[in-house]
């Protein structure tokens, strides 16, 4: 699977080109949600730059091994790998800039316990982005509205984000 993947973000640069689109600045913290493999751990943290942080999150210990081995690869060295234990990810409270759920949520049962986790590691004004997936956009959406706490922040082809409610405010 590596290989095959390696070989189509060699060919086409997809991971890249749609990393860049995030909006992702230098020095942030970025969480990638679901990292599986690590094909957005390593753009993510090229994004962030020596002062900014990424964190990995994935249930499976072999999917981390995954991500750490590229991430070394290509030479980082500013993430932090978690294995996430049911959706507790043990991060601290507002912890990121940005929470990348990237075509993960399909895979989550317990919807409302994994935004819960999410809205507490971020900051009070993160953004949650959800991108691509195999779940259709306005199921996704009514999911989100559903856990009453995230309100749509913004919506492109690429992406939709979410900010915490009355983020604002805080």
């Amino acid at each position: 699977m590596r290989g095959l993947y390696s070989f189509v973000d060699h060919v086409h640069p997809y991971v890249r080109a749609k990393a860049d689109a995030f909006e992702v600045a230098p020095g942030q913290t970025v969480i990638d949600y679901g990292c599986g493999p690590g094909r957005y751990s390593v753009e993510f943290a090229r994004l962030v730059g020596e002062n900014g942080k990424l964190i990995a999150v994935d249930l499976l210990e072999t999917a981390l091994q995954e991500a750490e081995k590229r991430l070394e690869a290509a030479g980082y060295s500013n993430f932090e790998l978690v294995l996430a234990h049911d959706y507790d990810t043990g991060i601290a409270d507002n912890t990121a800039d940005i929470v990348f759920a990237i075509d993960m949520f399909h895979h989550v049962s317990d919807t409302n316990a994994c935004l819960q986790e999410l809205f507490r590691i971020a900051k009070p004004k993160a953004l949650l982005i959800f991108s691509g997936g195999h779940m259709l956009r306005s199921r996704l959406k009514g999911k989100v509205a559903q856990s009453g706490i995230w309100e749509l922040a913004q919506e492109r082809k690429e992406f939709i984000a979410y900010q915490k409610k009355n983020a604002g405010d805080e």
